[in-house]
Order: C-alpha cells, then sequence, then structure tokens
C-alpha cells in the first residue's frame, strides 16, 4: 500500500499570517499571530497579535507567506500556518484558502477585518488596512469534556460585563468534547494584560451540553 514517510519534528511554536491577494496582483498582509494548542484536543486555544518574537522573525515568515501567496496566484485569502522547530528552524505547514480561525482576532483589533478584506479581494477592490488598531488575543470557545446535547452556555453574562472583550456564538445548536462552537476576542493596548484577560475567560466560561455523559 503506498505511504508517505515524514521527517518527526520536535515543534517550539506555531504561527500564522493571512494574506490577501486581488485579481489585480495587490497583495496585503495581516501582522503574524501566535498559536496555542490544546495538549489533549491539539487544536487552537488561543491566537495572540503580535506574535512574540523578534524583527528578523517576523520579516522572515512575512517574506514566506508573500512567496507563498505568490506562487498559488489565489484571489481572496489565504491563512498560511507555520511551525518552529526546536532549532530554530521555520517550516511552512499549512495553507488554507479562505477566512481562518487564526484570522479571527482582526474583527476586533484590526482595521480591516478578514472577511471584509476576503469580500474586497474577490470583488478587485482596493484592499483594506491590516495594521492592528490594538494587541488581541482570541480564545476558542469549545464543548466541554462530559457534556453532549443541546448547548449551555454558562457565565455568558460575565463576560459580557468585561470591557474589551466580544463573544461570537457559531449558532450551532449541539455541542459534545471539543466541538467548536465560538470565539472570543480581547482587545487591550497592552498584549501583556490582553493575556491575562483571556486566561481568565477560558477559566470562567463553560460551553456544556444538557447531557452529562461519564468521561471514564
Amino acid at each position: 500500500m503506498p505511504c508517505i514517510i515524514e521527517e518527526f519534528i520536535s515543534i517550539q511554536n506555531e504561527f500564522a499570517v493571512t494574506i490577501a491577494r486581488n485579481s489585480a496582483g495587490e497583495i496585503a498582509s495581516y501582522p503574524v499571530v501566535e498559536m496555542e494548542f490544546h495538549p489533549e484536543a491539539n487544536q487552537v486555544e488561543y491566537v495572540i497579535c503580535p506574535a512574540d518574537i523578534s524583527k528578523e522573525t517576523e520579516e522572515f515568515i512575512q517574506k514566506i507567506a508573500l512567496q507563498v501567496a505568490e506562487s498559488y496566484q489565489h484571489v481572496g485569502l489565504l491563512a498560511i500556518e507555520f511551525i518552529q522547530d526546536v532549532k530554530g528552524d521555520i517550516i511552512v505547514n499549512e495553507v488554507a484558502p479562505r477566512p481562518h480561525n487564526s484570522g479571527h482576532f482582526s474583527i476586533e483589533a484590526s482595521y480591516t477585518n478578514q472577511f471584509e478584506q476576503h469580500l474586497r479581494a474577490i470583488l478587485n477592490l482596493p484592499l483594506g488596512e491590516t495594521a492592528s488598531k490594538l494587541a488581541g488575543v482570541m480564545v476558542n470557545l469549545v464543548g466541554e469534556e462530559g457534556y453532549v446535547g443541546e448547548v449551555i452556555y454558562q457565565n455568558m453574562n460575565t463576560l459580557l460585563s468585561w470591557k474589551g472583550v466580544t463573544p461570537h456564538i457559531y449558532g450551532k445548536k449541539m455541542t459534545r468534547a471539543f466541538r467548536k462552537m465560538g470565539h472570543v476576542t480581547i482587545v487591550n493596548k497592552d498584549l501583556t494584560k490582553a493575556k491575562d484577560i483571556a486566561k481568565k475567560v477560558k477559566n470562567t466560561i463553560r460551553v456544556i451540553g444538557n447531557q452529562q455523559i461519564s468521561c471514564d
């Protein structure tokens, strides 16, 4: 049976860049974001903008991202994910030709959010400003382990009372463990404060179902 053997890579960090390109060839790039993953579910928990990296690393990642975008000659958005191994090497890991989870921070944090930018690109309009107004952290809302069924969002009112915190619910009626049900964006002038609030968000809101099941 045909198979592919790949080298095992010890991952140190994961990053992403969202690139927009219209049919006229105009390209705009969002800042590099850092992604933190859940150790068990292997899905993104936090997306942090800007990434805590050197200027040289930022420029290198942006350079590679632009080369990838040019090679595809795509129109619209292209989310490009990178891994950094323990030696410090940067490797392209995945591409997604659409608005992407790694770009949701832009809804509140950027001058032009990724959805508007996608429309501008596919309609061949001038692309919008991609700089950030504030530091932004996105927290994915996923179904809690031990629950299934009709979704219940506990402590949502608490989140709505916090400044700079904006929940987004995807309208999925049924939940299960680790199913993506929404996300919360935190914006702040201070990235450290945004990260701290993001941790509070993660520890406050619960996405559960109306049926509790055994995790044994």
